[in-house]
């Protein structure tokens, strides 16, 4: 049987070879459990190292353009990519 794993990766930017900033993952097999710490760091630098690492991408970041005088202003991570796998696990 396949379970799905869910990766969730922010990145510094919209390029998929950019630095990951955050992170999070689900796990559907019971294999991965989320980090509890805070500062975990990301298990891929980038969502094409994931990419290369069999991940598929199914969600890619929405572009929007920053207001004038809202630049530094905090808010959402922007550049949120969702990837997705396929893992067999015994059931």
């Amino acid at each position: 049987m396949k379970r799905q794993q869910l990766l969730f990766l922010y990145l510094g930017n919209s390029a998929p070879d950019s630095s990951a900033i955050g992170w999070s993952i689900y796990d559907g097999t019971g294999k991965e459990k989320p980090p509890t710490a805070v500062d975990s760091p990301p298990p891929y630098d980038s969502v094409l190292a994931a990419m290369l690492d069999g991940w598929r991408v199914i969600q890619v970041p929405t572009l929007k353009p920053d207001l004038q005088g809202q630049e530094y202003h905090t808010d959402y991570l922007t550049f949120e990519y969702v990837l997705e796998r396929l893992e067999d696990c015994d059931e």
